[in-house]
């Protein structure tokens, strides 16, 4: 039964999984920067968008870099045929859960839209940008993915 079951997951290769990641992060990012960017604008403060594009670039630097390499590692040591639902953990999934459950919270409370635009505009911003290491490893190409018909070190 599990032999016909796994013939229906969407499998993928280590290059499919690092180009769905990247263009995960990329589109979620562009997504909230444009929305935090329509709240900013709707209240007259586009300006605010400078520091928010700063704050992002630390968050994405000090905390965002971080994840996005620790997930494209795990990616290319992936085999090919991976589920690619298995582009994140299950841990990563219920964080983006949990992430969207906030931002939901957000947008129907009552805090200034100044605020929320800023704070939007900074995650996407650090998503965006954190981006680029699973684009680079993407670019890069399966040949420089270990190799996993053995243990996965090559050996």
């Amino acid at each position: 039964m599990a032999g016909n079951l796994s013939r229906l997951k969407p499998g993928a290769s280590r290059t499919v999984h690092l180009l769905v990641a990247a263009s995960i992060w990329t589109a979620v990012g562009l997504m909230l920067m444009l929305r935090g960017a329509g709240w900013l604008s709707s209240v007259g403060s586009l300006w605010l968008m400078l520091p928010a594009f700063a704050l992002g670039t630390c968050k994405s630097f000090l905390v965002l870099d971080k994840s996005a390499k620790k997930g494209v590692d795990r990616i290319v040591r992936f085999h090919d045929g991976t589920c690619l639902g298995g582009v994140y953990s299950v841990k990563t999934w219920l964080l983006v859960l949990l992430m969207m459950t906030m931002g939901f919270l957000l947008r129907n409370s009552s805090l200034p839209k100044e605020f929320l635009g800023v704070f939007y505009v900074t995650i996407g911003w650090g998503l965006f940008f954190s981006s680029r290491h699973a684009w680079r490893t993407w670019q890069r190409g399966a040949d420089n993915f270990p190799d996993t018909t053995t243990n996965g070190n090559g050996t």
